[in-house]
């Protein structure tokens, strides 16, 4: 088991690293492609999460593109050409039992040339692994379901051997990173320094890690402040941030303008900005595998619950 103890020394004599896993949730071919053709030219390269197939008939304000349509298909391919990474955010936008999971994975792998190396629970899917209340363990797990009123309990059922939602023989040998916690901390690896960490608790992840609060333009530019760009890059840290670029980052909005702003601050100062797994590859190979004692989960656990009573994110 590695300490993970000390800083990270970045490729290319890079002060910091920064990246952003942007779930799919309300993403479409008009709202989505301006902000990445604008991420691609300011230099950076993130992960753009995807659902391989379409989504039913009943409505949800979640739906956004999938993969069953051929111009986003093409469009994802220029963007993977350019050097972002494709993830995964579930099947579709939609609870999907384990047959439609299989072969989500298998139309990703068609599409993209390989299995996907980072994932993201999509907040409302009953395959969701690991979700909800089993987020948590021991007296926190009654803390957040007294959080949230015990709607979620048993909600979840990705990691549960039988359930007709269970994938989690497949999650483990077709993905490797899977996001969990979400900080309000802009440094991801000081709010979470054991990432990527296996956890034995929950064996069907080979590797989890954490994400900086982001999940709308406003969340997203608080977290990316001056201030906090600066603290970032005078701690030689590494920013994953979370966020779906279909809500509000496009157009003349004053928080889209200011996104734009702040992107392009972060964008000439001296960081690292490539895709999720690249960074975390990174990370593992400088550190290597660092396996999750109980006490680290229970820090873990209690920071991220503060984070959620106070601003209420999945």
């Amino acid at each position: 088991m590695s300490s993970n103890a000390g800083r990270i020394r970045w490729p290319e004599g890079k002060a910091f690293a920064f990246t952003v896993f942007d779930d799919t949730d309300c993403g479409t071919m008009d709202n989505v492609p301006p902000v990445y053709a604008f991420l691609r030219d300011q230099g950076f390269r993130t992960t753009k999460s995807v659902w391989p197939l379409a989504g039913g008939s009943a409505p949800s304000p979640l739906a956004g593109a999938t993969c069953a349509d051929p111009a986003y298909v093409d469009w994802l391919l220029r963007l993977r050409e350019q050097g972002f990474e494709i993830g995964y955010h579930n099947a579709t936008w939609h609870s999907s039992p384990r047959p439609d999971t299989a072969r989500a994975l298998d139309r990703f792998a068609e599409l993209f040339g390989h299995d996907p190396r980072a994932m993201a629970n999509h907040a409302r899917c009953r395959e969701g692994i690991y979700w909800g209340a089993a987020r948590v363990s021991g007296l926190h797990r009654f803390v957040y379901d007294a959080l949230t009123l015990g709607r979620q309990r048993g909600q979840f059922r990705g990691h549960v051997p039988g359930d007709p939602f269970f994938w989690g023989d497949l999650c483990r040998e077709r993905v490797r990173y899977v996001r969990n916690f979400s900080f309000a901390d802009v440094n991801t690896l000081a709010a979470c320094p054991y990432m990527p960490y296996h956890d034995p608790s929950r064996p069907f992840v080979q590797y989890w890690y954490a994400s900086s609060e982001g999940g709308s333009v406003e969340p997203f530019n608080r977290t990316l402040s001056e201030a906090n760009q600066d603290r970032l890059e005078a701690e030689g840290g590494a920013c994953i941030m979370y966020t779906h670029f279909g809500k509000g980052f496009s157009g003349k909005d004053p928080r889209a303008r200011r996104f734009r702003k702040l992107m392009g601050r972060l964008a000439r100062k001296n960081g690292w900005f490539v895709p999720v797994s690249r960074l975390l590859d990174h990370i593992l190979q400088s550190r290597g595998p660092h396996t999750l004692a109980a006490g680290e989960r229970r820090r873990l656990e209690r920071r991220w619950l503060v984070h959620k009573l106070a601003v209420g994110t999945t």
